[in-house]
C-alpha cells in the first residue's frame, strides 16, 4: 500500500490504463476487462486489474490535472512496478482538421507548467511519446477504421483558460488539442524508463464550439479504448 493506492503487492499489473475519471476506469475495467477486480479505492480513485486477451491489465483512475496524475504515476511506477502507462481521456480539438470523436495521439505535449518545473529549472524539458506504442496505436486506429490525428498536444494548468493569445499562437503552431495530464505523464515516464502514451477522443472543438453529445461518448471512448489496450500489446 501506498498514502494513496491501497492495492496489495502483486495487484497492480505492469501495464496501465490511466483514465482520469474513476468513475470511467470502472466502466472501462468492466467493459473491457476479464475478470474486473477493484484494487483500490482510496479517496474514491478507483482502481481495477483484469486481463485482456490474456494479458494482466490495470485501468486507475488518474484525477484532474497534472498534480494529480503525478501522484498516481509516482507511485504506480516506484511501489508498484507499472512499466507502460497510457492515458486515456478526452480532450478539445484547436484545428479546424480534427472533428469531434476523432482520437488524437499525443507524439509531444507542450505546457506552460508541470509539477517537475523544479527538477529542470530553467531547462524547457521536452517531452514526448514512446516511439513503439506510437506506431502500435496509430496501426491499431487504422485497422478500426477511426480517423486519427498524430502531433503535437497542449496540456493545460487550468480547465477555465483566460488567454486567447495563446490559443491563438497555440492554433498557429499547429497544436492538435489541449487535456491536462500528458506532459507529466511523458515527464515521468521518461525520469523512470518506462513507456507512456496518451490516446485522446475530441470531445469538443474550442475553434468551432462543437462538442459530443452525452449519448455518443461511450461509443466514442470505446474506440479510444481498445487502441489503447491493441497498442499496449502489440
Amino acid at each position: 500500500m501506498t498514502i494513496h493506492i491501497g492495492a496489495k503487492p502483486g495487484e497492480i499489473a505492469e501495464t496501465v490504463l490511466l483514465p482520469g475519471d474513476p468513475r470511467r476506469a470502472k466502466w472501462a475495467a468492466e467493459t473491457y476487462l476479464d475478470n474486473p477486480r477493484l484494487i483500490n479505492d482510496v479517496r474514491g480513485m478507483l482502481g481495477f486489474t483484469g486481463s485482456y486477451k490474456g494479458q494482466p491489465v490495470t485501468i486507475h483512475g488518474s484525477g484532474m490535472g497534472m498534480p494529480s496524475l503525478s501522484i498516481y504515476v509516482n507511485e504506480l511506477i516506484r511501489d508498484y512496478g507499472a512499466q507502460t502507462l497510457i492515458r486515456i481521456g478526452s480532450c478539445g480539438a484547436m484545428q479546424q482538421s480534427v472533428r469531434v470523436r476523432d482520437v488524437i495521439l499525443a507524439m509531444t505535449a507542450s505546457t506552460l507548467s508541470t509539477p517537475s518545473r523544479g527538477v529542470f529549472r530553467e531547462l524547457n524539458f521536452a517531452p514526448c511519446a514512446d516511439y513503439g506504442l506510437l506506431r502500435a496505436a496509430a496501426g491499431a486506429a487504422g485497422a478500426r477504421g477511426v480517423t486519427t490525428h498524430i502531433g503535437g498536444i497542449y496540456s493545460s494548468d487550468t480547465f477555465y483558460d483566460e488567454r486567447p493569445d495563446l490559443q491563438a499562437q497555440m492554433v498557429r503552431h499547429g497544436v492538435l488539442g489541449v487535456e491536462m495530464e500528458a506532459a507529466e505523464l511523458y515527464t515521468l515516464a521518461a525520469r523512470h524508463g518506462c513507456r507512456a502514451l496518451a490516446v485522446l477522443t475530441v470531445s469538443d472543438h474550442l475553434e468551432t464550439g462543437e462538442a459530443l453529445p452525452p449519448q455518443d461518448r461511450e461509443r466514442s471512448f470505446g474506440d479510444m479504448v481498445e487502441i489503447a489496450l491493441d497498442a499496449a500489446f502489440a
